[in-house]
Protein backbone atom coordinates (compact mmCIF):
# COMPACT_ATOMS: atom_id res chain seq x y z
CA UNK A 1 0.00 0.00 0.00
CA UNK A 2 2.58 2.36 0.66
CA UNK A 3 4.59 1.69 -2.28
CA UNK A 4 1.12 2.63 -4.41
CA UNK A 5 0.80 5.79 -2.31
CA UNK A 6 4.55 6.93 -3.19
CA UNK A 7 3.92 5.69 -6.61
CA UNK A 8 1.13 8.12 -7.03
CA UNK A 9 3.18 11.25 -5.31
CA UNK A 10 5.21 10.83 -8.00
CA UNK A 11 3.37 10.71 -10.43
CA UNK A 12 0.91 13.27 -9.82
CA UNK A 13 4.31 15.97 -8.54
CA UNK A 14 5.65 14.81 -12.48
CA UNK A 15 2.09 15.62 -13.72
CA UNK A 16 1.61 19.58 -11.86
CA UNK A 17 5.32 20.30 -13.38
CA UNK A 18 4.40 18.69 -16.94
CA UNK A 19 1.31 20.67 -16.85
CA UNK A 20 2.74 24.47 -15.71
CA UNK A 21 5.83 23.51 -17.94
CA UNK A 22 3.53 22.72 -21.30
CA UNK A 23 1.60 26.13 -19.85
CA UNK A 24 4.25 27.92 -19.49
CA UNK A 25 5.18 26.78 -23.18
CA UNK A 26 2.44 27.76 -24.39
CA UNK A 27 2.45 31.11 -23.13
CA UNK A 28 5.64 31.46 -24.57
CA UNK A 29 4.82 30.37 -27.86
CA UNK A 30 1.56 32.81 -27.68
CA UNK A 31 3.63 35.35 -26.84
CA UNK A 32 6.10 34.68 -29.72
CA UNK A 33 3.87 34.15 -32.32
CA UNK A 34 2.01 37.35 -30.82
CA UNK A 35 5.05 39.03 -31.40
CA UNK A 36 6.15 37.63 -34.89
CA UNK A 37 2.69 37.87 -36.23
CA UNK A 38 2.60 42.23 -35.02
CA UNK A 39 5.91 42.65 -36.24
CA UNK A 40 5.09 40.95 -39.27
CA UNK A 41 2.32 43.30 -40.00
CA UNK A 42 4.05 46.33 -39.03
CA UNK A 43 6.60 45.46 -41.54
CA UNK A 44 4.41 45.03 -44.05
CA UNK A 45 2.11 48.33 -43.25
CA UNK A 46 5.44 50.48 -42.56
CA UNK A 47 7.12 49.29 -46.11
CA UNK A 48 3.47 50.35 -47.80
CA UNK A 49 3.70 54.03 -45.67
CA UNK A 50 7.42 53.98 -46.30
CA UNK A 51 6.68 53.39 -50.26
CA UNK A 52 4.29 56.32 -49.92
CA UNK A 53 7.40 58.80 -48.31
CA UNK A 54 9.52 57.90 -50.95
CA UNK A 55 6.68 59.01 -53.56
CA UNK A 56 6.21 61.79 -52.19
CA UNK A 57 10.02 62.76 -51.84
CA UNK A 58 9.89 61.93 -55.76
CA UNK A 59 6.69 64.40 -56.26
CA UNK A 60 8.88 66.85 -54.30
CA UNK A 61 11.74 66.44 -56.64
CA UNK A 62 10.32 66.72 -59.77
CA UNK A 63 8.22 69.57 -58.09
CA UNK A 64 11.47 71.36 -57.39
CA UNK A 65 12.95 69.99 -61.06
CA UNK A 66 10.04 71.59 -62.78
CA UNK A 67 10.58 75.04 -60.35
CA UNK A 68 13.95 75.23 -61.71
CA UNK A 69 13.21 74.79 -65.09
CA UNK A 70 10.55 77.69 -64.68
CA UNK A 71 13.18 80.33 -63.25
CA UNK A 72 15.85 79.05 -65.70
CA UNK A 73 13.19 79.67 -68.21
CA UNK A 74 13.46 83.55 -66.72
CA UNK A 75 16.16 83.98 -67.66
CA UNK A 76 17.00 83.25 -71.14
CA UNK A 77 13.70 85.20 -71.63
CA UNK A 78 15.44 87.96 -74.07
CA UNK A 79 13.62 90.83 -72.02
CA UNK A 80 15.37 89.40 -68.81
CA UNK A 81 18.61 89.42 -70.34
CA UNK A 82 18.01 93.13 -71.58
CA UNK A 83 16.44 94.41 -68.72
CA UNK A 84 20.71 93.12 -67.04
CA UNK A 85 22.10 95.37 -69.48
CA UNK A 86 23.93 98.86 -69.13
CA UNK A 87 21.11 100.52 -71.38
CA UNK A 88 17.86 101.28 -69.44
CA UNK A 89 14.81 99.73 -71.29
CA UNK A 90 11.75 101.51 -72.17
CA UNK A 91 8.65 101.95 -70.25
CA UNK A 92 6.92 99.77 -72.73
CA UNK A 93 9.88 97.12 -72.42
CA UNK A 94 9.08 97.34 -68.43
CA UNK A 95 5.39 97.04 -68.74
CA UNK A 96 5.45 94.00 -71.18
CA UNK A 97 8.74 92.17 -69.40
CA UNK A 98 5.79 92.46 -65.76
CA UNK A 99 3.41 90.91 -67.46
CA UNK A 100 5.81 87.57 -68.99
CA UNK A 101 6.26 87.03 -64.85
CA UNK A 102 2.19 86.38 -65.23
CA UNK A 103 2.37 83.92 -67.34
CA UNK A 104 5.70 81.49 -66.65
CA UNK A 105 5.06 78.03 -67.06
CA UNK A 106 4.49 77.13 -63.19
CA UNK A 107 1.24 76.63 -61.04
CA UNK A 108 0.20 78.24 -58.21
CA UNK A 109 2.73 81.41 -58.34
CA UNK A 110 0.36 83.82 -55.97
CA UNK A 111 2.95 86.78 -56.58
CA UNK A 112 5.90 87.92 -58.19
CA UNK A 113 8.58 90.11 -58.04
CA UNK A 114 11.60 90.67 -60.05
CA UNK A 115 14.10 93.44 -59.38
CA UNK A 116 17.31 94.13 -61.86
CA UNK A 117 20.52 95.50 -61.25
CA UNK A 118 19.33 99.03 -62.03
CA UNK A 119 16.61 98.92 -59.12
CA UNK A 120 13.76 98.45 -61.44
CA UNK A 121 10.69 96.40 -59.47
CA UNK A 122 8.72 94.29 -61.59
CA UNK A 123 5.34 93.12 -60.75
CA UNK A 124 1.49 92.54 -61.40
CA UNK A 125 -0.13 95.87 -62.46
CA UNK A 126 -2.25 96.38 -58.91
CA UNK A 127 1.14 95.80 -56.67
CA UNK A 128 2.78 98.96 -55.42
CA UNK A 129 5.98 97.18 -54.54
CA UNK A 130 8.79 100.01 -54.40
CA UNK A 131 12.88 99.12 -54.78
CA UNK A 132 12.03 100.67 -51.61
CA UNK A 133 10.03 98.41 -49.61
CA UNK A 134 11.68 95.42 -51.26
CA UNK A 135 15.09 96.11 -49.51
CA UNK A 136 13.25 96.67 -46.38
CA UNK A 137 11.88 92.77 -46.84
CA UNK A 138 15.08 91.73 -46.52
CA UNK A 139 14.00 89.06 -48.74
CA UNK A 140 17.83 88.77 -50.41
CA UNK A 141 19.56 87.48 -47.26
CA UNK A 142 17.75 83.95 -48.47
CA UNK A 143 19.96 84.02 -52.05
CA UNK A 144 23.17 84.74 -50.44
CA UNK A 145 25.68 82.04 -50.71
CA UNK A 146 23.69 81.04 -53.86
CA UNK A 147 25.47 82.03 -57.96
CA UNK A 148 22.56 81.12 -59.38
CA UNK A 149 20.76 78.74 -57.96
CA UNK A 150 17.07 78.10 -57.35
CA UNK A 151 16.05 78.38 -53.77
CA UNK A 152 13.44 77.12 -51.77
CA UNK A 153 12.47 79.46 -48.29
CA UNK A 154 9.37 79.34 -45.58
CA UNK A 155 9.63 82.80 -44.45
CA UNK A 156 6.61 85.71 -42.95
CA UNK A 157 5.22 87.23 -46.10
CA UNK A 158 6.71 90.91 -45.78
CA UNK A 159 7.57 91.59 -49.10
CA UNK A 160 3.87 91.90 -50.66
CA UNK A 161 2.67 92.92 -46.82
CA UNK A 162 0.30 89.60 -45.76
CA UNK A 163 2.48 89.35 -42.96
CA UNK A 164 2.05 85.39 -43.17
CA UNK A 165 4.06 82.81 -43.73
CA UNK A 166 4.33 81.17 -47.33
CA UNK A 167 6.85 79.93 -49.19
CA UNK A 168 9.28 81.42 -51.54
CA UNK A 169 10.89 80.63 -54.78
CA UNK A 170 14.39 82.47 -55.25
CA UNK A 171 17.03 82.67 -57.78
CA UNK A 172 19.86 85.28 -58.78
CA UNK A 173 19.12 86.20 -62.35
CA UNK A 174 22.56 86.62 -64.69
CA UNK A 175 23.21 88.20 -67.84
CA UNK A 176 24.85 85.05 -69.93
CA UNK A 177 26.71 87.25 -72.37
CA UNK A 178 28.30 90.27 -70.32
CA UNK A 179 29.58 90.26 -66.64
CA UNK A 180 26.86 92.34 -64.69
CA UNK A 181 25.06 92.74 -61.09
CA UNK A 182 22.75 90.19 -60.83
CA UNK A 183 18.86 90.71 -60.68
CA UNK A 184 16.52 88.58 -57.91
CA UNK A 185 13.45 86.80 -59.19
CA UNK A 186 11.00 85.75 -55.68
CA UNK A 187 8.03 83.95 -56.26
CA UNK A 188 5.07 83.16 -53.72
CA UNK A 189 3.98 80.02 -53.84
CA UNK A 190 -0.06 79.68 -52.58
CA UNK A 191 -0.68 77.64 -50.12
CA UNK A 192 -2.44 74.50 -52.80
CA UNK A 193 0.87 74.56 -54.04
CA UNK A 194 2.00 71.71 -51.62
CA UNK A 195 -0.61 69.46 -52.78
CA UNK A 196 1.29 68.86 -55.80
CA UNK A 197 3.22 66.99 -53.38
CA UNK A 198 0.70 65.33 -51.32
CA UNK A 199 -1.87 64.76 -53.31
CA UNK A 200 -5.76 65.23 -53.10
CA UNK A 201 -5.36 61.97 -50.25
CA UNK A 202 -6.81 63.04 -46.81
CA UNK A 203 -4.38 60.63 -44.18
CA UNK A 204 -5.79 62.30 -40.78
CA UNK A 205 -9.06 60.53 -40.72
CA UNK A 206 -6.89 57.36 -40.58
CA UNK A 207 -5.09 58.78 -37.82
CA UNK A 208 -1.75 58.88 -40.03
CA UNK A 209 -0.18 62.25 -39.80
CA UNK A 210 1.92 64.03 -43.03
CA UNK A 211 3.90 67.37 -42.64
CA UNK A 212 6.33 69.25 -44.75
CA UNK A 213 9.46 71.26 -43.14
CA UNK A 214 12.14 73.28 -44.10
CA UNK A 215 15.77 73.06 -43.06
CA UNK A 216 15.49 74.72 -40.04
CA UNK A 217 12.22 72.65 -38.64
CA UNK A 218 9.92 74.99 -39.87
CA UNK A 219 6.40 73.34 -40.59
CA UNK A 220 5.18 74.32 -43.82
CA UNK A 221 2.12 71.54 -44.32
CA UNK A 222 0.70 69.40 -42.40
CA UNK A 223 -2.72 67.70 -42.44
CA UNK A 224 -3.41 67.50 -38.97
CA UNK A 225 -3.35 70.93 -36.35
CA UNK A 226 -4.75 68.80 -33.42
CA UNK A 227 -4.27 68.84 -30.20
CA UNK A 228 -3.63 64.99 -30.36
CA UNK A 229 -1.65 65.46 -33.08
CA UNK A 230 0.77 68.09 -31.65
CA UNK A 231 2.81 66.11 -29.65
CA UNK A 232 4.05 63.10 -32.69
CA UNK A 233 3.91 65.75 -35.09
CA UNK A 234 6.73 67.44 -32.24
CA UNK A 235 8.84 64.12 -32.22
CA UNK A 236 9.17 63.64 -35.63
CA UNK A 237 10.32 67.09 -35.84
CA UNK A 238 13.04 66.46 -33.29
CA UNK A 239 13.74 63.05 -34.60
CA UNK A 240 14.38 64.66 -38.48
CA UNK A 241 16.09 68.13 -37.57
CA UNK A 242 18.81 65.72 -35.49
CA UNK A 243 19.09 63.54 -38.76
CA UNK A 244 21.44 64.68 -41.68
CA UNK A 245 21.48 63.23 -45.09
CA UNK A 246 19.44 63.76 -48.17
CA UNK A 247 16.58 61.21 -50.15
CA UNK A 248 15.07 58.84 -46.84
CA UNK A 249 16.86 59.94 -44.13
CA UNK A 250 14.38 57.79 -41.69
CA UNK A 251 12.56 54.55 -42.54
CA UNK A 252 11.00 52.72 -40.15
CA UNK A 253 11.91 55.08 -37.14
CA UNK A 254 10.20 54.60 -34.16
CA UNK A 255 8.85 57.30 -32.29
CA UNK A 256 6.74 58.08 -29.53
CA UNK A 257 3.55 55.43 -29.62
CA UNK A 258 4.46 55.25 -33.73
CA UNK A 259 6.66 54.76 -36.50
CA UNK A 260 7.92 57.64 -39.03
CA UNK A 261 9.25 57.71 -42.17
CA UNK A 262 11.11 61.05 -43.56
CA UNK A 263 12.57 62.30 -47.13
CA UNK A 264 14.65 65.23 -47.54
CA UNK A 265 14.86 67.04 -50.66
CA UNK A 266 18.41 67.38 -51.48
CA UNK A 267 18.19 70.81 -53.14
CA UNK A 268 15.80 72.88 -50.99
CA UNK A 269 16.05 70.82 -47.81
CA UNK A 270 12.74 71.15 -47.39
CA UNK A 271 11.53 67.65 -45.57
CA UNK A 272 8.30 65.83 -46.31
CA UNK A 273 7.35 62.85 -43.32
CA UNK A 274 4.61 60.40 -42.52
CA UNK A 275 3.87 59.49 -39.01
CA UNK A 276 1.95 56.24 -38.65
CA UNK A 277 0.37 55.38 -35.06
CA UNK A 278 0.78 51.76 -33.36
CA UNK A 279 -3.15 51.80 -33.79
CA UNK A 280 -3.14 51.93 -37.61
CA UNK A 281 -0.10 49.30 -37.47
CA UNK A 282 -1.62 47.22 -35.56
CA UNK A 283 -4.86 47.03 -36.72
CA UNK A 284 -6.75 43.57 -37.09
CA UNK A 285 -4.63 41.47 -34.52
CA UNK A 286 -7.76 41.72 -31.76
CA UNK A 287 -8.89 38.91 -34.50
CA UNK A 288 -5.89 37.23 -34.69
CA UNK A 289 -5.21 36.84 -31.03
CA UNK A 290 -9.24 35.36 -30.63
CA UNK A 291 -8.16 32.47 -33.07
CA UNK A 292 -4.79 32.21 -31.19
CA UNK A 293 -6.27 31.96 -28.01
CA UNK A 294 -9.24 29.08 -28.99
CA UNK A 295 -6.12 27.13 -30.55
CA UNK A 296 -4.32 27.23 -27.28
CA UNK A 297 -7.18 26.62 -25.04
CA UNK A 298 -7.80 22.94 -27.46
CA UNK A 299 -4.43 22.35 -27.08
CA UNK A 300 -4.25 23.09 -23.57
CA UNK A 301 -6.75 20.42 -22.76
CA UNK A 302 -5.30 17.56 -25.37
CA UNK A 303 -2.16 18.56 -23.57
CA UNK A 304 -3.47 17.77 -19.74
CA UNK A 305 -5.16 14.22 -21.38
CA UNK A 306 -2.21 12.96 -22.97
CA UNK A 307 0.29 14.00 -19.61
CA UNK A 308 -2.35 11.96 -17.63
CA UNK A 309 -1.08 9.23 -20.11
CA UNK A 310 2.15 9.49 -20.05
CA UNK A 311 2.88 10.46 -16.35
CA UNK A 312 1.78 7.02 -15.65
CA UNK A 313 4.37 5.43 -17.96
CA UNK A 314 7.38 7.71 -17.05
CA UNK A 315 7.00 7.63 -12.87
CA UNK A 316 9.02 4.50 -13.04
CA UNK A 317 12.65 6.03 -14.89
CA UNK A 318 12.13 9.09 -13.03
CA UNK A 319 12.06 7.43 -9.24
CA UNK A 320 14.96 5.60 -10.93
CA UNK A 321 17.02 8.83 -11.07
CA UNK A 322 15.27 10.44 -8.47
CA UNK A 323 17.02 7.72 -6.32
CA UNK A 324 20.08 7.95 -7.91
CA UNK A 325 20.55 11.64 -7.40
CA UNK A 326 19.56 11.70 -3.99
CA UNK A 327 22.08 9.12 -2.81
CA UNK A 328 24.91 10.67 -4.51
CA UNK A 329 27.17 12.66 -1.89
CA UNK A 330 30.08 13.77 -3.51
CA UNK A 331 32.30 10.78 -2.85
CA UNK A 332 30.66 7.78 -5.21
CA UNK A 333 31.14 8.47 -8.94
CA UNK A 334 29.61 5.43 -9.56
CA UNK A 335 27.38 5.55 -13.11
CA UNK A 336 23.77 4.54 -13.35
CA UNK A 337 22.28 2.25 -15.75
CA UNK A 338 21.50 3.71 -18.64
CA UNK A 339 17.81 4.01 -19.40
CA UNK A 340 15.77 2.86 -22.27
CA UNK A 341 12.75 4.42 -22.15
CA UNK A 342 12.79 6.24 -25.61
CA UNK A 343 12.24 9.51 -24.09
CA UNK A 344 13.79 12.42 -23.26
CA UNK A 345 14.64 10.38 -20.12
CA UNK A 346 17.28 8.75 -21.80
CA UNK A 347 19.12 11.80 -22.51
CA UNK A 348 18.84 12.49 -18.36
CA UNK A 349 20.20 9.66 -17.10
CA UNK A 350 23.22 9.95 -20.02
CA UNK A 351 23.69 13.49 -19.02
CA UNK A 352 23.68 12.61 -14.99
CA UNK A 353 26.59 10.03 -16.29
CA UNK A 354 28.13 12.99 -17.99
CA UNK A 355 27.79 15.21 -15.17
CA UNK A 356 29.41 12.59 -12.86
CA UNK A 357 32.37 12.37 -15.09
CA UNK A 358 32.59 16.18 -15.32
CA UNK A 359 32.78 16.33 -11.92
CA UNK A 360 35.02 13.51 -11.28
CA UNK A 361 37.63 15.22 -13.54
CA UNK A 362 36.85 18.83 -11.75
CA UNK A 363 37.41 17.52 -8.44
CA UNK A 364 40.96 15.86 -10.01
CA UNK A 365 42.00 19.26 -11.52
CA UNK A 366 41.31 21.07 -8.16
CA UNK A 367 42.79 18.99 -5.95
CA UNK A 368 46.04 18.83 -8.32
CA UNK A 369 45.84 22.66 -8.53
CA UNK A 370 45.91 22.91 -4.80
CA UNK A 371 49.28 20.80 -4.79
CA UNK A 372 50.50 23.03 -7.08
CA UNK A 373 49.34 26.29 -4.99
CA UNK A 374 50.74 24.52 -2.24
CA UNK A 375 54.07 24.22 -3.76
CA UNK A 376 54.15 27.54 -5.04
CA UNK A 377 53.60 28.67 -1.64
CA UNK A 378 56.83 26.81 -0.71
CA UNK A 379 58.51 28.20 -3.33
CA UNK A 380 57.79 31.78 -2.41
CA UNK A 381 58.35 31.42 1.63
CA UNK A 382 61.89 29.98 0.31
CA UNK A 383 62.38 33.15 -1.91
CA UNK A 384 61.56 35.34 1.34
CA UNK A 385 64.57 34.03 3.41
CA UNK A 386 67.02 36.64 3.65
CA UNK A 387 69.31 36.70 0.64
CA UNK A 388 71.96 39.27 2.26
CA UNK A 389 74.63 36.55 2.44
CA UNK A 390 74.11 36.16 -1.51
CA UNK A 391 75.05 39.74 -1.89
CA UNK A 392 77.35 39.94 0.34
CA UNK A 393 79.75 36.81 -1.05
CA UNK A 394 78.86 38.71 -4.53
CA UNK A 395 80.76 41.89 -3.14
CA UNK A 396 83.75 39.97 -1.82
CA UNK A 397 83.76 38.63 -5.54
CA UNK A 398 83.35 42.32 -7.18
CA UNK A 399 86.15 43.74 -4.67
CA UNK A 400 88.34 40.41 -5.34
CA UNK A 401 88.07 41.16 -8.83
CA UNK A 402 88.75 44.83 -8.64
CA UNK A 403 91.61 43.95 -7.19
CA UNK A 404 92.98 42.12 -9.85
CA UNK A 405 91.17 44.48 -12.54
CA UNK A 406 89.50 42.54 -13.91
CA UNK A 407 87.00 44.54 -16.01
CA UNK A 408 84.43 41.81 -17.63
CA UNK A 409 84.26 39.83 -14.18
CA UNK A 410 83.41 43.20 -12.36
CA UNK A 411 80.48 43.46 -15.36
CA UNK A 412 79.46 40.14 -15.02
CA UNK A 413 79.35 40.48 -11.20
CA UNK A 414 77.71 43.67 -11.16
CA UNK A 415 75.03 42.64 -13.41
CA UNK A 416 74.13 39.48 -11.66
CA UNK A 417 74.36 41.26 -8.78
CA UNK A 418 71.19 44.02 -9.58
CA UNK A 419 69.43 40.85 -11.37
CA UNK A 420 69.20 38.51 -8.42
CA UNK A 421 68.22 41.73 -6.52
CA UNK A 422 65.43 42.72 -8.93
CA UNK A 423 64.68 38.71 -9.36
CA UNK A 424 63.84 38.76 -5.25
CA UNK A 425 62.05 41.48 -5.15
CA UNK A 426 61.45 41.29 -1.83
CA UNK A 427 59.00 38.21 -2.16
CA UNK A 428 56.75 40.45 -3.96
CA UNK A 429 55.34 39.24 -7.20
CA UNK A 430 53.50 42.66 -8.92
CA UNK A 431 56.81 45.38 -9.31
CA UNK A 432 56.96 48.25 -11.62
CA UNK A 433 57.93 48.23 -15.23
CA UNK A 434 60.86 49.91 -14.30
CA UNK A 435 62.01 47.48 -12.06
CA UNK A 436 60.92 44.48 -14.98
CA UNK A 437 62.94 46.68 -17.47
CA UNK A 438 66.17 46.98 -15.11
CA UNK A 439 65.79 43.30 -14.48
CA UNK A 440 65.93 42.08 -18.24
CA UNK A 441 68.68 45.08 -19.19
CA UNK A 442 70.83 42.98 -16.26
CA UNK A 443 70.16 39.85 -17.94
CA UNK A 444 70.82 40.62 -21.35
CA UNK A 445 73.97 42.67 -20.21
CA UNK A 446 75.57 39.34 -19.05
CA UNK A 447 74.15 37.39 -21.90
CA UNK A 448 76.34 39.83 -23.59
CA UNK A 449 79.45 39.31 -21.80
CA UNK A 450 79.02 35.29 -22.09
CA UNK A 451 78.21 35.58 -25.77
CA UNK A 452 80.88 37.92 -26.72
CA UNK A 453 78.68 40.50 -27.95
CA UNK A 454 76.99 38.40 -30.14
CA UNK A 455 73.78 40.45 -30.17
CA UNK A 456 73.07 44.45 -29.12
CA UNK A 457 69.93 45.50 -27.47
CA UNK A 458 67.29 47.89 -27.36
CA UNK A 459 64.30 48.97 -24.98
CA UNK A 460 61.57 51.51 -25.70
CA UNK A 461 59.29 52.02 -22.67
CA UNK A 462 56.28 54.66 -23.66
CA UNK A 463 54.57 54.66 -20.54
CA UNK A 464 55.36 55.87 -16.72
CA UNK A 465 57.72 53.07 -16.06
CA UNK A 466 57.98 54.10 -12.28
CA UNK A 467 54.08 54.37 -12.02
CA UNK A 468 53.11 51.40 -14.20
CA UNK A 469 52.91 47.85 -11.97
CA UNK A 470 53.13 44.18 -13.54
CA UNK A 471 53.97 40.61 -12.70
CA UNK A 472 57.81 40.39 -12.67
CA UNK A 473 60.21 38.08 -14.70
CA UNK A 474 58.25 38.43 -17.56
CA UNK A 475 60.47 39.55 -20.41
CA UNK A 476 63.43 37.15 -19.36
CA UNK A 477 62.57 34.37 -20.29
CA UNK A 478 61.50 35.69 -23.69
CA UNK A 479 65.14 36.92 -24.35
CA UNK A 480 66.52 33.39 -23.29
CA UNK A 481 64.18 31.92 -25.78
CA UNK A 482 65.66 34.29 -28.51
CA UNK A 483 69.24 33.65 -27.55
CA UNK A 484 68.79 30.43 -27.30
CA UNK A 485 67.02 29.48 -30.30
CA UNK A 486 67.04 32.39 -32.90
CA UNK A 487 71.11 33.21 -32.68
CA UNK A 488 72.80 30.81 -34.42
CA UNK A 489 76.11 32.66 -34.41
CA UNK A 490 76.24 33.15 -38.07
CA UNK A 491 75.66 36.96 -38.15
CA UNK A 492 77.23 39.91 -36.58
CA UNK A 493 74.09 41.78 -36.82
CA UNK A 494 71.69 39.75 -34.02
CA UNK A 495 69.66 42.53 -32.09
CA UNK A 496 66.96 42.28 -29.68
CA UNK A 497 63.88 44.89 -29.42
CA UNK A 498 61.57 45.17 -25.82
CA UNK A 499 58.56 47.58 -26.32
CA UNK A 500 56.37 48.20 -23.75
CA UNK A 501 53.46 50.83 -24.88
CA UNK A 502 49.89 51.44 -23.04
CA UNK A 503 46.63 50.59 -25.66
CA UNK A 504 43.82 52.10 -24.03
CA UNK A 505 43.67 49.91 -20.03
CA UNK A 506 45.92 47.42 -21.43
CA UNK A 507 49.86 47.21 -21.25
CA UNK A 508 51.39 45.31 -24.50
CA UNK A 509 54.83 44.14 -24.04
CA UNK A 510 56.64 43.10 -27.63
CA UNK A 511 60.15 40.94 -27.35
CA UNK A 512 61.14 41.13 -31.21
CA UNK A 513 64.59 39.52 -32.36
CA UNK A 514 66.11 39.12 -35.78
CA UNK A 515 67.40 35.93 -35.43
CA UNK A 516 66.58 32.79 -37.17
CA UNK A 517 62.19 32.50 -37.69
CA UNK A 518 60.23 30.79 -34.73
CA UNK A 519 59.31 26.95 -36.76
CA UNK A 520 55.82 27.24 -38.11
CA UNK A 521 54.57 24.37 -36.44
CA UNK A 522 56.39 25.87 -33.16
CA UNK A 523 54.24 29.10 -33.93
CA UNK A 524 50.89 27.67 -33.77
CA UNK A 525 51.69 25.59 -31.19
CA UNK A 526 52.72 28.32 -28.92
CA UNK A 527 49.84 30.24 -30.32
CA UNK A 528 47.17 27.70 -29.06
CA UNK A 529 48.66 27.64 -25.62
CA UNK A 530 45.66 29.92 -24.98
CA UNK A 531 42.77 28.05 -25.78
CA UNK A 532 44.35 25.23 -23.25
CA UNK A 533 43.96 24.99 -19.22
CA UNK A 534 46.71 25.49 -17.52
CA UNK A 535 47.25 21.58 -17.13
CA UNK A 536 46.46 20.82 -20.85
CA UNK A 537 49.62 23.78 -21.11
CA UNK A 538 51.82 21.42 -18.83
CA UNK A 539 50.78 18.21 -21.30
CA UNK A 540 51.76 20.24 -24.14
CA UNK A 541 55.56 20.71 -23.06
CA UNK A 542 56.23 17.90 -20.52
CA UNK A 543 59.78 18.30 -20.47
CA UNK A 544 62.12 21.48 -19.37
CA UNK A 545 64.06 21.66 -22.43
CA UNK A 546 61.79 23.03 -24.94
CA UNK A 547 58.92 25.85 -24.13
CA UNK A 548 59.12 25.06 -20.31
CA UNK A 549 59.74 28.71 -20.10
CA UNK A 550 57.10 29.83 -22.26
CA UNK A 551 54.60 27.73 -20.64
CA UNK A 552 55.51 29.03 -17.23
CA UNK A 553 55.31 32.71 -18.33
CA UNK A 554 52.08 32.04 -19.30
CA UNK A 555 51.09 30.14 -16.28
CA UNK A 556 51.78 32.79 -14.00
CA UNK A 557 50.26 35.46 -16.30
CA UNK A 558 47.20 33.68 -16.35
CA UNK A 559 46.86 33.31 -12.53
CA UNK A 560 47.97 36.57 -11.62
CA UNK A 561 45.74 38.27 -13.98
CA UNK A 562 42.87 35.30 -13.39
CA UNK A 563 42.94 34.16 -17.24
CA UNK A 564 42.33 38.50 -18.58
CA UNK A 565 45.88 38.25 -20.43
CA UNK A 566 46.88 37.38 -24.37
CA UNK A 567 49.83 36.09 -25.58
CA UNK A 568 51.04 34.70 -29.04
CA UNK A 569 53.95 35.10 -31.28
CA UNK A 570 54.26 36.52 -34.94
CA UNK A 571 57.03 34.88 -37.04
CA UNK A 572 58.28 37.20 -40.14
CA UNK A 573 61.20 36.17 -42.44
CA UNK A 574 63.14 39.22 -40.69
CA UNK A 575 62.42 37.80 -36.96
CA UNK A 576 60.35 36.73 -34.52
CA UNK A 577 57.80 38.78 -32.20
CA UNK A 578 56.58 37.59 -28.99
CA UNK A 579 53.77 39.63 -27.78
CA UNK A 580 51.72 40.22 -24.57
CA UNK A 581 48.92 42.60 -23.03
CA UNK A 582 48.01 42.57 -19.66
CA UNK A 583 45.77 44.79 -17.87
CA UNK A 584 47.46 48.46 -16.51
CA UNK A 585 48.16 47.94 -12.97
CA UNK A 586 48.85 51.99 -11.81
CA UNK A 587 50.83 52.63 -8.59
CA UNK A 588 48.15 54.83 -6.63
CA UNK A 589 45.40 52.16 -7.69
CA UNK A 590 47.26 49.15 -5.74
Amino acid sequence: MKKREKRSSIQIRYLKYTVCLLLSAMLLCGAGVSWVVQKNQETVMMDNYNTMCENLGAAMDLLFEKTDEATADCIVYDGVQKSLRKAAMSRTQRSALSRYFAFINLDDVAEYCYVDNKKNVYTRSYSKLTYHKFRESDMERFLQGSYATTTWFWTKDTLFGTGKDALFIGRYIRNMNYEHEPGMLFLKMDPVFFQNITGDSDLSEEGILMQIMDADGEVCFQNNDSDEARKPLILAKERILATEGNGMIISRGKIGHGMLCAYRQKESGMTVSVYVPDHVLHAGMGRIMTVMLLIFLFTMVLALILSVYFSRILSLPIQKISKKMAGFHGNDYTRMEELHTKTELDQIGHSYNEMLGNIEQLVAEVKSQEKELRTVEVNMLLNQMNPHFLYNTLDTIYMLARINKEETTMRMIQALSKYLRLSLSKGEEIVSVADELENVRNYMEIQQIRNADLFRYEIHCEVDADKERMLKLVLQPLVENAIKYGFDGQSAHYRIEITVRREEEELVLTSYNNGTPIAPDACEKINGLMQMSIAEMKESFKTKKNGYGLVNVLTRLRLAYEGRVSFYVIAKEDGTTFVIRIPRLVLDRV
